[in-house]
């Protein structure tokens, strides 16, 4: 009887471990504003990162309108989401959160560099803004 108690502990503890979930220690407006940085670098890295019309209306519904129309009168062969040059990342991560305020936030994402020749990193800032209930990005700090 012992040992069969004993092997329908063993059994179980693990999977009653794997129910008990962990605290979320991130803010909640990180936790809000997170998803639409990492969707908006998905989409930009799958596409042309170059900035033009056609670009900026793809890109369109993770964008403040402000930001949006700062853009709008430049072309330009550079990625002004990442560094501002032409010399495009090959990835993305989205890494730490500042709350600034309730409708403010501004995540560190870090970009890569991945070649025979050469494997790189550099962080950037990403500021989101809650509109009309939506999370937004705001602005790019490089």
């Amino acid at each position: 009887m012992k040992n069969m108690f004993l092997l329908l502990s063993i059994f179980h503890f693990p999977f009653s471990i794997s129910s008990c979930s962990m605290p979320n220690l991130e803010a909640p407006e990180c936790t809000e504003s997170r998803g639409v940085v990492k969707d908006f670098y998905s989409l930009h890295f799958a596409n042309d990162m170059k900035l033009s019309p056609e670009n900026l209306k793809l890109r369109e519904k993770f964008l403040t309108p402000e930001l949006i129309r700062s853009f709008e009168n430049l072309q330009t062969e550079n990625d002004v989401f990442t560094t501002n040059s032409t010399d495009y990342p090959k990835a993305f991560r989205t890494a730490g959160c500042e709350v600034i305020s309730l409708e403010k936030t501004v995540f560190e994402v870090v970009l890569f560099w991945r070649t025979d020749e050469r494997s790189e990193q550099k962080e950037i800032k990403v500021e989101t803004v809650r509109q009309e209930g939506k999370w937004l990005v705001n602005r790019v700090i490089n």
